[in-house]
């Protein structure tokens, strides 16, 4: 689980087993066990059903998972039975991440602006491996909507130069339904049901989802989500 400020979205051990070392095989054994953990995990995503529940969360119990930080740059985290991200730096995004590896996921929220300017974006976060290097599928609160990848810390659009307008968007307050796909090399963007992006990248393989808010050049972007779930395709 991590929760990172920064990135514009600009025109967005070995161990050795010994008889002398019982703290090494104690370590040793502890390895062994949370890889097979892992390994036992991923069997278990590997082996859904197509449509099987991967995660959910509707930010009523804060125990789920998502990290909570303030500070001068904004305030992330669990709010009344939602999950807010304010962000009061020009230029940046805040996001948040539950903690999982996964390679395709379908990823779904409800998103809206509660306050703030119209000019921000809204979104979801897959395949995340730091703060970066992720994909991203966002929309803003004006009707325009981008999908892309930080690689290496650089913002790149994927199929756009920059952010196009959609009708599908609910424009100032409503919330949108929000919905990613992130498949083999295919990335697919909809929303309110319609799809208004397909591209295609093969750099990021698995990673994290998650939520992402950002601001322009003015602050004070304020966005609540609900309903948080990662299906398998």
């Amino acid at each position: 689980m991590m929760i990172k400020s920064a990135s514009m979205l600009s025109n967005v051990v070995s161990l050795r087993w010994t008889k002398r070392s019982p703290r090494v095989l104690f370590a040793l054994s502890f390895l062994v066990l949370a890889a097979l953990a892992c390994s036992m995990a991923e069997l278990s995503v590997s082996m859904a059903e197509p449509g099987s529940l991967l995660f959910s969360d509707d930010f009523s119990d804060r125990s789920g998972g998502w990290t909570r930080v303030s500070n001068e740059g904004g305030t992330v985290g669990y709010d009344n039975g939602v999950f807010r991200i304010l962000v009061n730096r020009p230029g940046y995004n805040y996001w948040a991440t539950p903690g999982l590896d996964l390679a395709d996921a379908r990823i779904e929220v409800d998103a809206g602006r509660f306050a703030g300017p119209v000019s921000n974006r809204i979104g979801l976060v897959c395949r995340y491996q730091d703060d970066k290097n992720y994909y991203f599928f966002v929309i803003s609160s004006d009707g325009f909507y981008a999908v892309g990848k930080v690689s290496g810390g650089e913002t790149v659009h994927l199929g756009q130069d920059e952010m196009q307008s959609s009708q599908a968007i609910k424009t100032d307050n409503p919330v949108n339904h929000l919905r990613a796909d992130c498949v083999g090399d295919s990335l697919t963007f909809y929303v309110n049901g319609f799809p208004v992006a397909l591209v295609h990248d093969d750099q990021f393989t698995r990673g994290d989802v998650g939520l992402l808010a950002g601001a322009f050049d003015e602050t004070g972007v304020d966005v609540i989500f609900d309903d948080f779930v990662v299906i398998k395709p």
